[in-house]
């Protein structure tokens, strides 16, 4: 059981973003994406859940289902969850709207209650806050918001971008343990993370994109011990 990404070539236009890239993300562990800004990070989780238009070529396979064909929406309903960048709330609608509106894929239906619970527990300042406005809350309430709204969906994957951008190093921390939980009920998760000591220490296996391609590849605890790696993306 996987998310497979088989020789993906992506871009916009004549402009090719990633050529020939292969990672996976076992069910149950955390994976983390690596790269430089504009290495093709983002564009790789929107090639994944159908929000680019532009793929040239290769295969995405969830636990054996090929991805391809299908509507961003439905790739939901198979059980995909990203959680973008810059959270992407509705402002003028509240936390619980918020979260119910993550909860529409048909999968998650039988199991809506279940999941408001589980999701609540694990952000308890969301529970507290489930009243307000989400543009009231602050940058990691949002941030957990978000979060809290991908799994409502109920994801067999679930794909964050930078889930830390932006945050003090207190709310960083819970996030990451968080995270951690979220794989422990068995759920793979695939990381892109600009702080790439806590990806590393957080994920089981890590990806380095370069070049439009993957540079290099390994245990995330390797990685962190890598010359290569330590020089470009931790400052050693």
């Amino acid at each position: 059981m996987s998310l497979e990404i088989k020789n993906l070539s992506a871009g916009y236009g004549d402009i090719v973003v990633l050529r020939d890239v292969s990672f996976t993300v076992p069910a149950d562990q955390i994976v983390s994406l690596l790269g430089a800004n504009g290495a093709g990070k983002t564009t790789s989780l929107n090639a994944i859940c159908g929000l680019l238009a532009d793929v040239k070529s290769g295969s995405i396979f969830l636990d054996g289902t090929d991805l391809r064909s299908l509507a961003p929406h439905e790739r939901v309903e198979a059980g995909l969850s990203q959680v973008p960048q810059g959270r992407h709330l509705f402002p003028f609608m509240s936390v619980r709207e918020n979260l119910e509106m993550g909860a529409y894929a048909k999968r998650s239906h039988a199991r809506h209650a279940e999941n408001l619970e589980w999701v609540l527990t694990i952000f308890p300042k969301v529970k507290e806050r489930l009243s307000q406005y989400a543009g009231s809350l602050s940058g990691g309430e949002q941030q957990m918001c978000a979060i809290a709204r991908g799994l409502m969906s109920q994801p067999k994957y679930l794909l964050l971008d930078e889930p830390s951008l932006g945050l003090a190093p207190i709310v960083v921390r819970q996030v990451m343990s968080v995270i951690k939980t979220i794989s422990a009920r068995g759920i793979g998760v695939l990381l892109v993370e600009q702080n790439v000591a806590q990806a590393l220490k957080l994920a089981r296996y890590a990806y380095v994109l370069e070049h439009s391609g993957i540079a290099i590849e390994g245990a995330a605890e390797d990685l962190a011990g890598d010359d290569r790696v330590r020089k470009a993306y931790l400052g050693l």
